[in-house]
């Protein structure tokens, strides 16, 4: 029995590491297909182009993914999940509405900064999306916004929901504008100026009276 044991567990790890390898190839795709996607416009890329940027075979793209729009779905609605779930970690995890509006700034600046080229397809591509596919991004955005508006209500006793749900969206355009300007991820000090000026922005649009 001992050693029936023993060998179930090299094969829990071989399983647990082919996991691991599947999800990092997937990544490395979805990586890829954000890089062309904004630099060509989603129609102007082919299946074949996303395995040569990944470096496998068009072919091998779908043992990922059924075909090119299902790689645009897993792309947006993944990044969707992402700042939902990253912006309402932000907001729990504050102890003052200034202090989740702060986070929330400096969290969505850093998406911007980290991810130009998501936002670049988000802005262009959204249209090309499954039509269920798209109702499932506007809807985890729409409740992204509302993480925003919530914590901009409790800084603005008395405001409409309606304005806050304009100011909110407007600090996203201001942030968000730098992926027109900024091709690539960028990091490092040279970010440092850029991210005070975004920071500084976004906060004095967002309790402007």
């Amino acid at each position: 029995m001992a050693a029936a044991k023993n060998d179930a567990v090299p094969e829990a790890e071989r399983l647990t590491g082919r996991s691991l390898a599947k999800a990092s190839r997937r990544a490395v795709m979805l990586d890829a297909a954000a890089s062309l996607f904004a630099e060509r416009g989603y129609n102007g890329v082919s299946i074949e182009d996303l395995g040569a940027a990944a470096g496998v075979s068009g072919p091998a793209v779908y043992r990922h993914f059924s075909g090119k729009p299902a790689v645009l779905s897993a792309l947006l609605i993944g990044v969707s999940e992402d700042l939902l779930e990253g912006g309402q970690a932000v907001a729990s995890g504050s102890e003052t509405p200034e202090e989740a509006l702060r986070g929330l700034v400096e969290f969505q600046v850093d998406f911007a900064l980290r991810q130009p080229d998501v936002i670049r397809v988000q802005d262009r591509d959204l249209g090309s999306l499954p039509e269920n596919d798209a109702r499932r991004v506007r809807s985890l955005q729409r409740q992204y916004v509302e993480v925003w508006v919530e914590a901009l209500a409790a800084l603005h006793p008395g405001s409409d929901l309606p304005s806050l749900r304009h100011r909110a969206q407007g600090v996203f355009g201001l942030i968000n504008s730098t992926s027109h300007t900024v091709h690539g991820r960028i990091s490092g000090p040279e970010t440092a100026s850029l991210r005070t000026l975004l920071d500084r922005m976004a906060w004095a649009a967002l309790t402007a009276r």
